[in-house]
């Protein structure tokens, strides 16, 4: 076919995309959030159009000629709070919304309405971002993954390498966040997550799903606990009551397939299957590893009456890592010595039920998180001898969790209280060989279980002119490992939040709180070799918080904020074999925490964020945040501090979306990251044949801990979007190119063994491999097509 005749036909096609296009109508209801009735002439605003409509006696209303995009919802009435929607999706499917309205403390004879998509909680007056819609689809560089929306907030660093989805927050480790999906708590939101931590390379979760999210980096709420750096609270979309649609999806390293609708006048629901093609794409990179994943996620809400509802969902995913032995190059063959083969399935299923009686909400949560882990090494990668054998790990964490809930509010007032309990199994075999200052193997089997416990309360107050905000909270956390751990006043969590407006739209805010976080299972339950529990004398690592901030609104779209904030850690789990906190490893692949652990390591991380966002709706989303900071930790109460393995130093982003006319999009992010600090290797102990064979790499010399630093790193990623609407259909395609420049991040220089042997004839603890050192330098151009088709 001849290029004018392809030309002919795309255009040919686009004519009748554009005749086939059309406007679209939203309809919904609004009622009142504590007596659930219908709430009649609410005025109805689709935000940033100007068109509107009113409810009727049953609280419906209908807005007709909306043209395609993603809008946010304002809803109106004297004698109510005004209230703004998240974002939904306005097309041939678009979903009958929901809107609850809160009666105003007192009555007004005068109400001007400003309506602003940049929410303030009285609980979290700082460091909490609410991340929408459009930023989820169409964030340059993420490819819907949250886990890389997220790291364009202030505070939040990023890999440079770019496989990881590490969330290193405000300087702490990656094992100190905690996850949240419509209230049940999911043990980690990444595939091949290391376990003791949070990261891998890609999000467990189906960005089709999700309404919005909510991002604490600090001020958490007293009813979300074990969290020491940040909590991800995921609001997942409801099902259609009027339609039932299908999408499917290629993305960056899956296809997709969702379907969301509803099986009769109460019941609706979302489902996603997910197959990954990673592994072709890890091939064609020439990366060593090549990871395969399947997932599969769920939501089915019944209303029963206007009073009760249940909602259940499920998330589970199956992941299989093998090794690329096919490549050459010095750089594979250094990950491949120690890179295991991984194998892990882990799956969440949990119910919440809520009750609404008038001025009070009970809510029930109960959930069961599973996580089996294996992970198999053999010495050159030869599975021909079990000589060979290095590590055969396998591990099971089984957490089953209740939630009881009351949430009341009067007027100014808010009160929430409840309690948690909890039972958590965990199992290892372990079988690997260790090199300290001589090899010996760690053989043994755990089986332990915990019995957890937690009360937790808050009372907020809210002027009546929203002028002034407090919340007072309060949370206490125990179990049964040890005797310490029993004793519930000794994990008291107080915490306190306090807003003040200074001036129209610029408000003066700050928070003070301490936090606790129980240590991993893979570091209660790890054994010796005699078989006895060689860390029963850990203890629960603790932070304070503190921080203040100036925010400022000069109108509706826009928002300017800065903000300082202080973190101590104490308590913190300190290797015995190499004096490193337990917080500064996690950002690789394999397990975390199964070695000899004692309390005794002191952190602090602070410094100051700034942001700027610009939001208009379906036309512009600009955000850009930058942070300058420090992350340091001591062995002990005295000392001097050393750089943590997160003192990056400073983190910029600039980011940003323009929608043009007919649909289509542009997006841009810069992204900038100071230099990593490392530390240099122990030249003499990675020599040694003993040493290098029990793990395939090099040992550092920890007397010289991150003494080093590396240059610092910055890459463009670039997003294009063209989305047709048509009267039954979506179509959309984008392509994403992150680090179009082709940017080079400079590591450390590896160490590694020749297979030589310099001295053969040396007794065999003393026989050493000729070394030799790798110039380590990564970044490439990795672009993607992607295609979303809804029927």
């Amino acid at each position: 076919m001849s290029f004018k005749r392809i030309a002919l036909f795309l255009t040919l096609l686009l004519a009748v995309f554009r005749l086939l296009a059309a406007n679209y109508r939203i309809a919904g209801t609004v009622i009142d959030r504590k007596s659930r009735e219908p709430i009649e002439f609410v005025n109805v605003l689709v935000m940033g159009l100007g068109i509107g409509g009113t409810t009727d006696a049953s609280g419906n209303f209908e807005i007709r000629n909306v043209p395609p995009g993603i809008y946010s919802l304002q809803a109106s009435l004297i004698g109510y709070k005004t209230a703004v929607t998240p974002e939904y999706r306005v097309n041939h499917i678009t979903p009958h919304i929901f809107i609850e309205m809160d009666e105003e403390a007192a009555a007004l004879d005068m109400v001007t309405v400003t309506a602003s998509p940049f929410r303030r909680v009285a609980e979290s007056p700082v460091s909490l971002r609410i991340i929408g819609m459009q930023e989820i689809e169409k964030a340059p560089g993420a490819n819907r993954d949250i886990s890389r929306v997220v790291q364009n907030y202030p505070g939040v660093a990023f890999s440079p390498i770019g496989y990881r989805n590490d969330l290193i927050v405000r300087g702490g480790g990656p094992s100190e966040n905690r996850f949240y999906l419509d209230g049940v708590e999911i043990p980690n939101i990444n595939h091949f997550s290391t376990q003791g931590a949070s990261g891998g390379p890609v999000g467990l979760i189906d960005a089709d799903l999700i309404r919005n999210v909510n991002f604490y980096s600090g001020a958490f709420p007293a009813n979300r606990g074990n969290a020491l750096s940040s909590v991800l609270d995921f609001s997942l979309r409801d099902g259609d009551m009027e339609h039932n649609s299908i999408k499917a999806t290629l993305g960056a390293s899956e296809v997709s397939l969702s379907s969301n609708g509803h099986f009769g006048e109460r019941t609706s629901y979302l489902v996603s299957v997910r197959q990954s093609y990673l592994q072709m794409l890890f091939k064609v990179l020439g990366l060593p590893f090549l990871p395969a994943y399947t997932d599969a996620s769920f939501k089915v809400k019944t209303r029963f009456n206007p009073q009760n509802e249940l909602t259940v969902l499920g998330l589970g995913g199956i992941d299989r890592m093998k090794l690329n032995l096919g490549i050459d190059g010095e750089d594979a063959e250094y990950m491949l010595s120690y890179l295991p083969k991984i194998e892990q399935e882990t799956f969440t299923l949990g119910g919440v039920y809520r009750h609404y009686a008038g001025n009070h909400v009970q809510t029930v949560t109960l959930s069961h998180s599973y996580l089996n882990n294996r992970n198999l090494k053999y010495l050159n990668n030869d599975e021909s001898s079990e000589e060979n054998l290095t590590l055969n790990l396998r591990s099971v964490e089984q957490e089953t969790k209740l939630r009881l809930e009351n949430t009341s509010a009067w007027n100014v007032w808010k009160l929430n209280f409840g309690l948690e309990l909890g039972q958590s199994h965990y199992t290892n075999t372990t079988y690997q060989k260790i090199f300290t200052d001589q090899m010996h193997l760690s053989d043994y089997h755990t089986s332990l279980n915990l019995l957890r416990w937690g009360l937790f309360a808050s009372m907020n107050y809210i002027s009546s002119d929203e002028s002034f905000t407090a919340s007072l909270g309060l949370r206490a956390d125990a179990n049964n490992y040890s005797d310490r751990m029993k004793e519930l006043w000794r994990q008291m969590s107080p915490r306190l939040s306090v807003s003040y407006r200074l001036l129209d739209g610029l408000f003066l805010s700050g928070h003070v709180g301490l936090y606790y976080q129980l240590p991993q299972y893979t570091a209660l339950g790890f054994k010796g070799n005699e078989g006895q529990y060689v860390n029963r004398d850990l203890d629960y690592t603790s932070v304070s918080q503190e921080s203040i901030g100036l925010t400022w609104n000069p109108n509706e779209t826009m928002e300017v904020s800065v903000e300082g904030f202080y973190k101590l850690y104490r308590n913190m789990p300190l290797s015995v074999t190499d004096g490193i906190p337990l917080s500064c490893k996690g950002n690789d692949y394999g397990v975390i925490g199964n070695e000899e652990l004692v309390s005794k390591a002191q952190g602090r991380s602070y410094g100051v964020e700034m942001m700027f966002k610009w939001l208009l709706t379906n036309r512009l989303n600009l955000s850009s945040s930058f942070t300058l900071f420090k992350s340091e930790f001591r062995s002990g109460n005295e000392g001097s501090y050393l750089p943590s393995a997160w003192d990056n130093r400073f983190i910029l982003n600039v980011s940003g979306t323009y929608n043009f006319p007919k649909n289509w999009s542009v997006g841009m992010k810069v992204c900038c990251i100071g230099g990593s600090p490392y530390t240099p290797y122990d030249t003499d102990k990675s020599s040694l044949v003993e040493a290098w064979n029990a793990q395939g790499k090099p040992y550092f010399d920890y007397s010289r801990y991150n003494s080093e630093r590396l240059p610092a790193f910055g890459q463009l990623d670039v997003r294009i979007d063209k989305t047709f609407y048509l009267k039954k259909y979506m179509l959309g395609f984008y392509i994403d190119i992150q680090n179009i420049t082709g940017s080079k991040l400079r590591q450390q220089d590896v160490l590694m063994s020749t297979g030589q042997i310099a001295n053969p004839s040396a007794p065999s603890a003393e026989q050493r491999y000729v070394m030799k050192s790798i110039r380590q330098e990564s970044g490439t151009v990795l672009p993607t097509l992607g295609i979303t088709f809804e029927y």
